[in-house]
């Protein structure tokens, strides 16, 4: 679900979150090392979203949720987190 409004003095225009399904990993050193690869693979690209996000004034909340049902390489994760934000940035920038 995207949820995009405008707002006016924000002090931060993105806010993101990852989670993980106990059900499929149900090891927490499992589920900290996936939300740790998102966390990280997001931190790297999160930076054209971030600057078109405050030029239109909008904030956005993400959310990934990993549905696969096992551990992926960082290289995986971050094509995938990619993929992702660039098809929000596509949005935003319809606006």
């Amino acid at each position: 679900m995207i949820s995009l409004y405008t707002v006016p003095h924000s002090p931060s225009n993105l806010q993101f979150g990852a989670g993980v399904s106990g059900k499929n990993f149900k090891k927490a050193v499992d589920r900290n090392r996936i939300k740790r690869l998102i966390k990280e693979s997001y931190r790297l690209q999160k930076s054209e979203l971030q600057q078109t996000l405050k030029e239109k004034s909008i904030q956005l909340n993400i959310f990934f949720i990993y549905t696969d049902r096992e551990l992926s390489d960082f290289n995986t994760v971050k094509v995938k987190v990619n993929v992702a934000l660039k098809k929000l940035l596509q949005l935003v920038e319809e606006i």
